[in-house]
């Protein structure tokens, strides 16, 4: 599978490309996941989250923790703001973007399937859904996260797919 790094779009608030930066900083590192359920109707389902204090619509991610993996971080970050455990699936790929602060950020994400848990509100993330994945694009805020949410649904329509690493 490919791996997307998108710009944001004009207005965006998580920031424009980092071919965009104009001074040297450095690179703030993150990761997440592309948490995958299988729907009862058949088919699967992305579970996405909403935060209230950016008003957006995102994928589950942080940013590495010192001594941190990029692996262990997405499966720590999914936790805390999804409420479900998972097993970690193949590298889905990464976005780059400017964050608030106009620093370069790298987030590399996994896809993921969740084995138990649940979803407790909380400030940072108040809502969670689960939706086919081929309509999870749509309800996302920003340009870099619906272009890999949709290389990831176009890779599952694949025969033989494998979510494995």
């Amino acid at each position: 599978m490919s791996s997307p790094a998108s710009a944001g779009q004009a207005g965006d608030h998580e920031g424009a490309t980092v071919a965009g930066a104009t001074e040297p900083s450095a690179v703030v590192r993150a990761a997440g996941g592309i948490v995958l359920r299988a729907s009862s109707s058949g088919g699967w389902e992305v579970a996405l989250i909403h935060r209230p204090i950016h008003q957006d619509w995102s994928l589950p991610k942080g940013k590495l923790e010192p001594g941190e993996t990029a692996e262990e971080c997405a499966l720590r970050e999914v936790l805390e703001e999804t409420g479900w455990r998972c097993v970690l699936g193949r590298f889905a790929g990464e976005v780059e973007y400017l964050d608030r602060r106009a620093r370069p950020k790298v987030v590399e994400y996994w896809l993921m399937q969740p084995i138990e848990g649940g979803f407790p509100r909380f400030d940072e993330v108040d809502e969670l859904v689960w939706l086919p994945v081929a309509e999870g694009p749509a309800r996302l805020s920003y340009e870099h996260d619906r272009a890999l949410l949709a290389s990831v649904a176009g890779a599952m329509e694949v025969p033989g797919f494998d979510f494995g690493r």
